[in-house]
């Protein structure tokens, strides 16, 4: 699909959220006296210090409150770059207590400010974490009183206008699929209960399709014009987020946005104007400003479009009204659906002469652009038609469509033509269809200019940032500037861990007798913890090789194997290991970061191989390229960092707080046959060392 971007109905400045309930109005616009001002620093030095609430509120989060240096630091850091205006970049490991250690002096700052501050984080979990654990504490001690929100994306919430159309008379124009119905009216009976409307909500599955058609989407949102609109659940979200201090989103929201401002022609954003941005898990800040700030055209999502104007397999969508011109309309449909099948097959062809899944573009025009008029010419008719139309939810329906079309024309021009300059093109085969992408190579160009050189401070951190202790790395792939940099040490002990090398019999992995030393060291290693073990491997070839050998060996031991990319989602895994301490988890690229286990039930990290990133992939390929052609080592400035910081990841997933103990294990022999071995081992705590 097209890179999501909103289409927002203009408001009136001074009352941009004029007519939603009195209810709302009563809650989040009350009078209140504005504060004397604080000393951001004083106030942030006194809550961490001797006499810090935390210490009389006696426990935190069902933890007795431990004073950390580490954290004190941090938060007295970001205070000072609040204060001075200038940026911060943190490296926090695991248990300095980060989020505290910027909420403290961020609130204080908030509170000063005639505009919101912004948190995005990574992960949902932390995003959870943060409004409904580490804020709600906060604000019971802090002594200040302050308005938190969470902020998600609009396709977040339920349309009630959309809900209606898809329930009522007119489903067959709404609603692709007539199986559809039933999920649409469970979630009408559930939209009667719940005063949130947020997807999030939801106990129990709806399928993403049937979703979709239920919505909010930017498109065809009425605003204040909209009959709903006094009890819309997105805009009620989205006025707390206008009247909050503190505004706790994600990357995908905040990149959405940060994209949109990039957008000359488009003066509308999602989120507020900030004072101040936090950016938590900032390791994957790269990653994802390549993403939200490219190009992205699917087949699928390309086909769905059409489908919803249209689709004569089930006889139902938003032209099946009668008339000349909705017939006229039908046959452009079928026309540019016969197009997109022509266009995208050039593609698959373009895959097929590799054997590949995934190919890069090097030159423009390797397929005819067959598609961008048709679609152009499809948004227009669709214009034309809803001219002539009465029914105002229809045409805004139609009408969010149209500019699907546009975008879908101008995503395949942009692609076939290569005119983003300093893009790498590839295409890709996946799950929902074939996928055109670019990406920006100068994202540290990009960011500095639309982050890091703005009037606000910006603060990252992570628990993995350095790479040999050093932010160097960091700062040149991201753009990071205009402020300091602070690299905090573990507030854990080496004597939490032991770490496993392996032996002169294990192989390297490019080795024919490599993934049968696998297998036996896996089986040693399990054993000493019996299970309680995170194997991590970089490919679901060796992965399902080593599960199969393996398996009956677990049987028997009574050891439950966890096996990602079988029947169990991700989160329903780490469920059942977190409940089964003598469980094994399998598993390949999502399971190096994000996951939090604490206690016995992760006693031991199996790395099978160092992480480095698919060099035949197009966008790494750039990249080194791009390195290569400055006359430097793609390997020692690009790959390599990549890798011990996928590595760092990796293996900060055993310790998660001082109670933890066990032990950590390394199977890619390159670790004490390589010079770059030691950059591994000397990225992580100095643990007591074995041999395997």
């Amino acid at each position: 699909m097209i890179k999501p971007i909103e289409y927002e109905e203009p408001f009136d400045e001074n009352e941009p959220f004029a007519g939603l309930d009195d209810e709302v109005d009563d809650i989040f616009i009350e009078d209140i006296d504005i504060p004397p001002k604080v000393d951001i620093i004083e106030a942030t030095v006194d809550f961490f210090g001797a006499a810090s609430p935390l210490v009389e509120a006696g426990k935190v989060g069902g933890r007795p409150y431990e004073p950390r240096p580490q954290q004190a630091e941090m938060a007295l850091r970001t205070a000072e770059a609040l204060r001075d205006n200038h940026n911060l970049c943190v490296e926090a490991p695991t248990g300095v207590g980060k989020s505290f250690a910027y909420l403290v002096p961020l609130i204080h700052y908030a509170k000063q400010s005639t505009k919101p501050v912004i948190i995005s984080t990574e992960t949902i979990n932390l995003q959870e974490q943060l409004y409904h654990k580490d804020i709600p504490i906060l604000r019971q001690i802090m002594g200040v009183e302050f308005k938190a929100c969470l902020a998600k994306g609009r396709s977040n919430y339920l349309c009630k206008r959309r809900l209606r159309q898809s329930t009522g008379s007119r489903k067959d124009e709404f609603l692709p699929l007539t199986s559809m119905l039933p999920e649409i009216e469970r979630v009408a009976l559930w939209a009667e209960e719940d005063g949130e409307g947020s997807r999030s909500t939801l106990d129990f599955r709806v399928e993403p399709e049937s979703w979709q058609c239920v919505c909010c989407e930017g498109g065809n949102c009425g605003g204040p014009k909209c009959e709903f609109f006094k009890q819309c659940f997105y805009w009620k979200a989205r006025m707390k987020w206008e009247k909050a201090d503190v505004i706790v989103a994600n990357h995908a929201l905040f990149f959405t946005d940060l994209k949109m401002k990039q957008e000359d022609d488009l003066d509308i954003t999602l989120l507020p104007t900030y004072s101040a941005v936090v950016i938590d898990e900032a390791h994957t800040l790269e990653r994802n400003a390549a993403d939200y700030l490219g190009l992205r055209v699917n087949s699928g999502a390309t086909m769905k479009t059409m489908n919803r104007l249209f689709n004569p397999e089930s006889g139902k969508g938003l032209l099946l009204k009668s008339g000349e011109e909705a017939l006229e309309l039908r046959a452009m449909v079928a026309d540019a659906k016969e197009e997109s099948l022509k266009f995208f097959h050039y593609y698959e062809k373009f895959l097929e002469e590799q054997s590949d899944s995934v190919r890069r573009v090097k030159h423009p025009n390797v397929a005819p652009d067959l598609l961008s008029q048709p679609m152009n010419k499809l948004g227009r008719q669709l214009r034309n038609y809803i001219k002539i139309l009465e029914d105002e939810d229809f045409k805004l329906e139609l009408d969010a469509q149209a500019k699907r079309c546009d975008a879908i024309a101008d995503g395949v021009n942009c692609f076939v033509s290569m005119s983003c300059p300093e893009h790498v093109y590839w295409v890709e085969e996946e799950r929902n269809g074939l996928t055109l992408n670019a990406a920006p190579l100068n994202v540290n160009m990009l960011l500095n200019e639309l982050l890091f050189a703005k009037t606000f401070p910006v603060i990252l951190t992570s628990a993995t940032l350095t790479v040999h202790h050093q932010l160097d790395y960091y700062r040149q792939r991201t753009g990071y500037g205009h402020g300091a940099e602070l690299v905090l040490g573990t507030p854990f002990s080496d004597e939490q861990g032991i770490l496993y090398l392996p032996g002169s019999d294990m192989p390297e992995p490019n080795h024919p007798d490599y993934n049968e030393a696998l297998v036996e060291s896996i089986r040693k290693l399990v054993s000493i913890t019996h299970g309680k073990a995170f194997v991590l491997f970089t490919s679901y070839s060796a992965l399902r090789y080593c599960a199969e050998e393996l398996e009956p060996f677990f049987r028997r031991n009574g050891i439950n194997l966890l096996v990602q990319g079988e029947q169990l989602t991700r989160s329903r895994m780490l469920e059942e290991f977190k409940d089964d301490i003598d469980s094994v988890l399998f598993g390949t690229d999502s399971f190096w970061t994000g996951v939090d286990v604490p206690g016995e039930a992760l006693s031991n990290v199996i790395v099978t191989k160092f992480p480095f990133a698919v060099p035949t992939h197009p966008l790494v390929q750039a990249r080194c390229e791009q390195i290569e052609a400055n006359g430097r080592s793609s390997f020692m400035e690009y790959s390599l960092p990549e890798a011990v910081l996928k590595f760092r990841q990796g293996v900060g997933r055993l310790i998660r707080s001082r109670k933890d103990h066990g032990i950590i294990a390394i199977l890619d022999r390159r670790v004490v046959s390589k010079r770059y071995g030691s950059l591994f081992v000397n990225s992580i705590p100095n643990y007591p060392q074995k041999k395997l």
